[in-house]
């Protein structure tokens, strides 16, 4: 029986949601949650909506041995669209209730955390300067190859490149040094023909450790977030869930590998 100390963490409570939890780690959590019902029927509302939610995106539901193991270890760039739906199966899991999937293969706090920060530096950067009429990036579209190799530099990312989201109605505005986890980071804003903006967020990730998409959404305002080969990437904005997704899929598709 778990002791009041050793209660189930928030994001214990979510993994438990998800059988993401070894396990001995599982039993225990299911004892406790036997006296407290306060916990048991939040963890009820987070599974029916993980079913609700795998239902309206069933299209990128995988159910194989080949793609069960995608879900823990993503494959090279090569896969291609396959890697995609994959990382689409880790979001329909983990978006119940508006968290991310807790992490898969590790149960180290200071990795998740983090992983966490950059949803939630990448909210707050969207925040900032989305909103900004005179000002809203320190270098113009018009510069755009500048742009590219200034930030690439101050982030030590070689092959640094500036996502086209034409096709998806986005153009670029430009882009602007910010601060990613206390080092230099990079936002690039896009904008489309009625004002509406996204940027995307590229940080060092110290943990090099590699992601499928995840989602995080606050208020009205979301993000899917990857890591990728000592990186992480963040596609922030106000605009229907699946006008994001497209543009994370379309921004992966164009990244270097």
């Amino acid at each position: 029986m778990i002791s009041e100390t050793e209660r189930p963490s928030e994001d214990e409570l979510h993994a438990f949601a998800d059988g993401l939890l070894d396990a001995g780690r599982q039993s225990e959590v299911r004892q406790w949650l036997e006296s407290s019902p306060q916990d048991a029927a939040r963890i009820a509302e987070w599974q029916a909506q993980s079913l609700a939610i795998r239902a309206a995106f069933s299209a990128y539901a995988r159910s194989t041995a080949e793609d069960a193991e995608l879900l823990r270890h993503r494959p090279a760039r090569g896969a291609g669209w396959r890697n995609l739906a994959a990382g689409l199966a880790l979001f329909v899991a983990g978006a119940a209730a508006g968290h991310y999937l807790p992490t898969v293969a590790s149960h180290d706090p200071q990795l998740l955390v983090q992983e966490t920060e950059l949803p939630d530096e990448a909210r707050a950067a969207y925040l900032i300067y989305a909103s900004e009429v005179r000002h809203p990036v320190e270098v113009a579209a018009a510069e755009e190859a500048h742009l590219a190799t200034w930030l690439g530099k101050r982030l030590s990312h070689a092959n640094l490149k500036v996502p086209n989201l034409s096709a998806l109605g986005f153009h670029l505005v430009g882009g602007r040094l910010v601060p990613v986890e206390g080092q230099a980071g990079a936002l690039f804003m896009y904008e489309d023909d009625k004002g509406k903006r996204l940027t995307l967020l590229v940080g060092r990730n110290t943990a090099d450790r590699q992601t499928s998409f995840r989602f995080a959404g606050s208020g009205k305002v979301d993000t899917f977030y990857w890591i990728d080969n000592g990186f992480g990437y963040a596609i922030t904005g106000e605009v229907p869930r699946d006008v994001l997704r497209q543009v994370a899929e379309e921004t992966y598709r164009q990244l270097p590998a």
